[in-house]
């Protein structure tokens, strides 16, 4: 008898469980069905993916001068035209450094191809915020001339010469080639100066054995208008030769800083994207004109000529920081103002 009341009670407490078991089970699945039907999101919510969506890269505002400086990004313009660069950009071509500047300092651009000691003038006048990030264009200056006596810096003492830029790089460039030859500016020599290059070429139209210098692209328009007219002395490579480690820097790519500590990654590809234009450029100067006439820089007829004159380079890093710094020191010896009232040092470049 008490073995049958126990198995009763054993069998009795299967029975139980069982049935709380399936009535656990059936809780469960009601509830899940609720959640489903419901929303509840602690319940049915897809886990959340721990890969944060990728930062839309920023926008890029580049300005150029209409001329040489602007030159080595026309590929560049081109592709993000196309659609074909990592990069995003908008590209801005102005008339006059003036219409650029503003702009820069008030961080409605990012970067400009500008020339160099403006940029050093912007780097000084802004507390460092704007900085060089690469040269993009050497020497554009030459003396040319019908006279075939002129082949040395030597020959020009005595002799007139026909020029743009008083007061500006273009003076100071020509006074000291010329000083460093031995010959007095302001007094071995005389500089007629005019307000504009075609002035200058119109000079030397009216003049047998004119000299002047002038600078890339106005060379090759002088050299249309001025039957026999050729190039006599590359004043940048005159400038060498007083000094090896030294250049003239006509233009440089430069960079709002604060812009650039943002956007490091976007900087760098700008400047892979910047060298890849200047390569195209060289590499294919047919193309290149089509382009430089495209965006408005000037006729591609005279670019096709001019290009291979104007020394397109791309200079970044440690590598531009020597001839900068010497271009500038010049520059700073003859007319402080010239690059903003002092010479800066290694804060100028920018190097990612």
């Amino acid at each position: 008898m008490k073995k049958a009341i126990s198995l009763f009670i054993i069998v009795f407490m299967l029975v139980a469980l069982l049935c709380s078991c399936a009535g656990g089970a059936g809780e469960s699945t009601a509830a899940g069905t609720s959640s489903a039907a419901g929303g509840d999101a602690s319940v049915s919510a897809a886990p959340e993916s721990s890969t944060e969506p990728e930062a839309e890269k920023a926008v890029i505002r580049i300005a150029g001068l209409k001329g040489p400086t602007s030159i080595g990004m026309v590929s560049l313009m081109e592709k993000s035209e196309k659609g074909e660069t990592e990069n995003k950009y908008e590209f801005t071509v102005a008339g006059a450094a003036d219409e650029i500047t503003p702009k820069l300092i008030k961080g409605e651009l990012d970067a400009a191809a500008i020339p160099c000691n403006l940029a050093s003038v912007l780097h000084n006048n802004t507390k460092g915020n704007i900085r060089i990030l690469a040269v993009n264009t050497l020497s554009v200056l030459y003396i040319v001339t019908k006279n075939t006596d002129i082949s040395s810096v030597e020959d020009l003492r005595g002799k007139t010469i026909y020029s743009t830029g008083k007061g500006t790089t273009p003076e100071y460039t020509l006074r000291y080639v010329l000083g460093g030859n031995g010959i007095d500016p302001d007094k071995d020599v005389t500089v007629d100066f005019k307000s504009e290059a075609t002035e200058v070429v119109a000079a030397l139209s009216a003049a047998e054995s004119g000299i002047a210098m002038l600078p890339q692209p106005y060379v090759t328009v002088a050299a249309g208008k001025v039957e026999g007219l050729k190039i006599a002395l590359d004043i940048g490579a005159e400038w060498k030769k007083l000094d090896s480690e030294s250049e003239v820097i006509t233009g440089v790519l430069a960079v709002r800083a604060d812009f650039a500590d943002e956007h490091p990654e976007e900087v760098a590809k700008l400047l892979e994207e910047y060298a890849a234009s200047v390569s195209a450029v060289k590499g294919d100067t047919d193309a290149a004109a089509e382009l430089v006439e495209k965006f408005g820089l000037f006729k591609a007829a005279i670019a096709k000529a001019a290009i291979p004159k104007c020394n397109i380079v791309f200079i970044s890093g440690d590598e531009m920081k020597t001839p900068v710094t010497k271009y500038l020191t010049v520059l700073y010896e003859q007319n402080a103002k010239a690059i903003g009232g002092k010479l800066p040092g290694d804060e100028l470049f920018l190097i990612p």
